[in-house]
């Protein structure tokens, strides 16, 4: 992508991310974004095909970091150095989406929460597979794997709407809830 593909698609994201801010996604028209971005509609759609593209992109965009192997320092979290098990791990997550709040809730409202957390799902079961390959549990493991990443995208949900915890403490509570990811 050149430097003005790459110019584009970040105004288009800033001003998909600042209306979610504001309004629920199924609110939100292609017109709109378009609007915010000051682009033309062909060049929304030579970037995007469809508004829900443009959710799975920045779906994308928030997991690449939250589930990137080698974590880099933040403004609000750094998990760049020591170890980085499972606990750092949906700290890090945690940290993350508490980030991405404001507009996750936009999200979060209304039909697009089926896609975030389908979105969500799917890459948490790669985190989460790997730490159950490490557990001799009688409990089959595909049950395991749905328990845990179905339990913590709720924990999310539920954390987003009621968000007056620390991502340590959301943390510690599904890591006790869900105590065959312990150490």
């Amino acid at each position: 992508m050149d430097r003005r593909q790459a110019k584009t698609r970040k105004a288009v994201m800033e001003a998909f991310t600042n209306l979610l801010e504001h309004k629920s996604y199924g609110n939100i028209t292609v017109q709109e974004i378009i609007d915010a971005a000051d682009i033309g509609r062909s060049t929304f759609y030579a970037h995007f095909e469809t508004k829900d593209d443009l959710l799975r992109v920045l779906c994308e965009e928030i997991f690449s970091h939250v589930f990137s192997e080698k974590p880099h320092k933040e403004k609000t979290h750094d998990f760049s150095s020591g170890t980085y098990g499972m606990a750092e791990k949906v700290t890090h997550m945690l940290y993350q989406l508490d980030d991405s709040r404001s507009y996750l809730r936009g999200i979060l409202a209304g039909e697009s929460s089926d896609i975030f957390m389908r979105y969500f799902r799917e890459h948490l079961t790669e985190i989460f597979e790997d730490a159950l390959q490490k557990k001799t549990k009688k409990i089959p493991r595909d049950y395991l794997l749905n328990h845990a990443t179905q339990s913590f995208a709720e924990t999310v949900r539920w954390w987003m709407a009621h968000g007056k915890y620390k991502p340590e403490e959301l943390c510690t509570f599904y890591m006790e809830a869900v105590p065959f990811f312990a150490d």
